[in-house]
């Protein structure tokens, strides 16, 4: 009779045990470093008072993590924000989400593979998103970008808009462009940029913005002349080191701003 309750107890208790590691505080390591990927995407230029990053829950991959509405460089933890993939909140204070989170909803819904999700805006990728000319890598640690980089028309799944993605239909569609693809480009907005991991995604994020003005500078100098990447060269440089040493760097910079 005994070993029967003391087995029933330890039940009871091993279920409050899980029940309180079942919330925002379970997932405190995975939201300390989403508010470091904020500053540090910010630190680095990737991120402007707009863009936004966010991650997919590890205890529900059918959930993500995502600030409120706010500059990416003040995002602290009690700005996050837990979504289920319909973008709706489930937990954290749901008072003022970004506009443009079902970026992030239809993203994680349409690729089970994604773990981290980047929206940005830098002028340099904005360029090759109206001007016709592919974005293509030809610096090794954008090796990731392989295929060139697809854009997004928004005038093509909605008309005449604002070129925000307001709802989950125009974030499906631009899942749809961004396919298996890790990044890619909103004409005359930006980009979105996808990982398996938030170091991951923030390697890319920084990488492929430089690859961008790489490029740029190289067109100029050889009149559009530019010796890329071939695609096997790509793809044996593309993974990196999961760009954990840039992030050791980074970490520590943001540290110590």
């Amino acid at each position: 009779m005994l070993g029967w309750f003391s087995a029933l107890l330890a039940g009871a208790l091993g279920a409050l045990v899980l029940a309180a590691q079942d919330g925002p505080k379970g997932d405190a390591a995975q939201i300390d470093e989403l508010v470091l990927a904020n500053h540090i995407l910010t630190m680095n230029g990737v991120l402007d008072a707009y863009g936004h990053v966010s991650v997919r829950s590890a205890r529900n991959p059918n959930h993500y993590f995502l600030a409120k509405h706010l500059p990416a460089g003040v995002v602290t933890r009690a700005d996050i924000i837990e979504y289920d993939l319909d973008s709706k909140p489930v937990s954290g204070d749901p008072s003022v989400g970004y506009t443009e989170r079902y970026i992030h909803g239809e993203i994680y819904r349409a690729r089970p593979d994604v773990m981290a999700v980047v929206h940005c805006h830098p002028a340099e990728l904005v360029a090759f998103s109206v001007s016709g000319v592919p974005l293509r890598p030809l610096i090794h640690t954008a090796g990731f970008l392989s295929d060139p980089v697809p854009v997004f028309e928004i005038r093509k799944a909605a008309g005449m808009t604002d070129m925000l993605i307001r709802n989950p239909e125009l974030g499906r569609a631009l899942a749809q462009t961004l396919a298996d693809k890790p990044a890619a480009l909103l004409r005359g907005h930006g980009a979105v940029v996808v990982g398996d991991s938030l170091h991951v995604v923030t390697g890319r994020s920084y990488f492929m913005v430089v690859n961008a003005r790489v490029q740029q500078q190289a067109m100029q100098m050889s009149g559009g002349n530019v010796n890329y990447l071939q695609r096997e060269e790509a793809l044996k440089s593309g993974t990196q080191d999961g760009f954990e040493r840039a992030w050791t760097l980074w970490k520590q910079q943001a540290a110590a701003k």
